[in-house]
């Protein structure tokens, strides 16, 4: 079995979000975030507690620690995008390249396809992450546009890929009788 097969994934629960706040806050998962180095933890778990109606979160646990954490959430509010999710994830650096992120984001594509009627799924990723690119890529995810100077990034501006995955077999009616 390899490392990334020994961690449990599973449901994040509102008791998780101490432990995701500081996941997403660590030197090595904040640079391919939005989120600020320093930060206090406290500073997201009031957000990351409340529960989503149609959202999917989940969290990466290795002893007792949380060392991933991927959701889909709504892209908005608006009726006309209830069929859309954005996906975000994030990876503590020693377990980057090691296959947690592919588990994650099957059991996300598989909630999306199989129970929730998602037809598109949308994430922005920074240009400069290649294997995340490749990572995407392999799940079907396209890019659609690029966003110039999108964020700031150890001091410099970075752009960032616009990339989405329409439901590879969308469901449909049977046939009449």
């Amino acid at each position: 079995m390899d490392r990334a097969e020994a961690v449990t994934i599973r449901a994040m629960e509102p008791s998780d979000a101490a432990g995701v706040s500081a996941l997403i806050g660590r030197p090595g998962t904040f640079e391919g975030t939005l989120q600020l180095p320093d930060m206090a933890v406290a500073s997201r778990v009031e957000h990351m507690q409340k529960i989503e109606p149609g959202t999917c979160r989940l969290v990466a646990e290795a002893d007792g620690e949380i060392v991933g954490s991927a959701g889909l959430h709504l892209a908005g509010l608006s009726m006309r995008r209830q069929h859309v999710r954005m996906l975000g994830i994030g990876i503590a650096e020693e377990w980057q390249g090691k296959g947690l992120g592919r588990r994650l984001i099957e059991r996300l594509l598989q909630w999306a396809d199989n129970w929730a009627g998602i037809l598109r799924v949308e994430l922005v990723v920074h240009a400069d992450n290649d294997p995340a690119i490749a990572l995407y890529r392999s799940f079907g995810f396209v890019e659609e546009g690029r966003h110039r100077a999108y964020a700031i990034k150890n001091g410099r501006f970075i752009d960032a890929l616009c990339m989405a995955r329409l439901h590879p077999n969308p469901p449909a009616l049977p046939p009449a009788a």
